[in-house]
């Protein structure tokens, strides 16, 4: 892997899942990696300390991302004790209940698209003039397979994916003459927390590698491969790369529904 040393990284939600595994692998690249978290302080404290064996700096940072103000302190504080993240990964998100359109109030869409959605647009607006000043930056949007192929009982999530992936599209062109690079991965089902409880609400699945006979190239996608993904779209062996969507779904959406 093309070495990160010397890059600062600021990954939303890097305590768990997706957002774990993506914090590790910066960290094992060389970046120095400051991660916030919602809820979970001890599993963001136990990436912390995963990545401060592997010698590089990391912090981890409470912070309610739907507030505004949480986004500015955060990037605040991310500034004092690192310097200036020219990596930035939006991955924190919640899922939505499961309900159809007709049952589902605005104030659930609110919640979701200000976590997904708003408040990756706040830190991109807060960070983004900081980043023009470094020779490289790389934003990096986590999205989802449902921009392509929505679920039915999910208009939430499914809304404020999209709006991420608009965001990341507009800052590539506006931003590619300052050297910054803004791309979207967009994983199907995932080996996480939100994955297993997605899949036993849908499919009555209680262990998630029950699937791994259905799932393409024989396992369910576990986040450590998302990870690489994304440590490769911000090193210099991507040289050109910017707004771009991967799909990271094998090829197309598997019906676990059906399982």
């Amino acid at each position: 892997m093309t070495s990160l040393e010397g890059r600062i990284a600021l990954v939303t939600g890097g305590g768990r899942g997706i957002g774990r595994a993506i914090s590790l692998a910066l960290g094992s690249a060389g970046a120095d990696v400051a991660i916030s978290y919602r809820r979970d302080q001890s599993a963001a404290s136990d990436a912390v300390a995963e990545i401060a064996q592997e010698g590089r700096r990391s912090k981890a940072y409470c912070a309610q991302l739907q507030v505004e103000e949480d986004c500015d302190s955060l990037v605040q504080q991310v500034l004092g004790d690192f310097g200036i993240p020219t990596i930035l990964i939006n991955n924190a998100g919640i899922a939505s209940r499961g309900l159809s359109v007709a049952e589902t109030n605005s104030a659930e869409v609110a919640e979701v698209m200000a976590i997904h959605a708003f408040a990756a647009h706040t830190l991109c607006r807060l960070l983004i003039p900081h980043m023009r000043t470094a020779e490289r930056a790389d934003i990096v949007m986590i999205s989802s397979a449902t921009t392509s192929d929505p679920i039915a009982n999910g208009a939430p999530y499914n809304m404020a994916k999209a709006a991420l992936e608009m965001l990341a599209y507009t800052v590539s062109r506006e931003e590619r003459e300052q050297g910054i690079r803004a791309n979207v991965v967009a994983p199907g089902l995932v080996d996480t927390e939100m994955g297993r409880r997605l899949m036993r609400a849908r499919a009555g699945v209680l262990n998630i590698s029950e699937l791994d006979s259905v799932s393409p190239f024989a396992h369910v996608c576990k986040p450590s491969e998302v990870a690489k993904l994304v440590a490769f779209l911000v090193s210099s062996e991507n040289s050109y790369m910017t707004g771009a969507r991967i799909p990271f779904n094998a090829g197309g959406t598997v019906d676990y529904e059906w399982y």
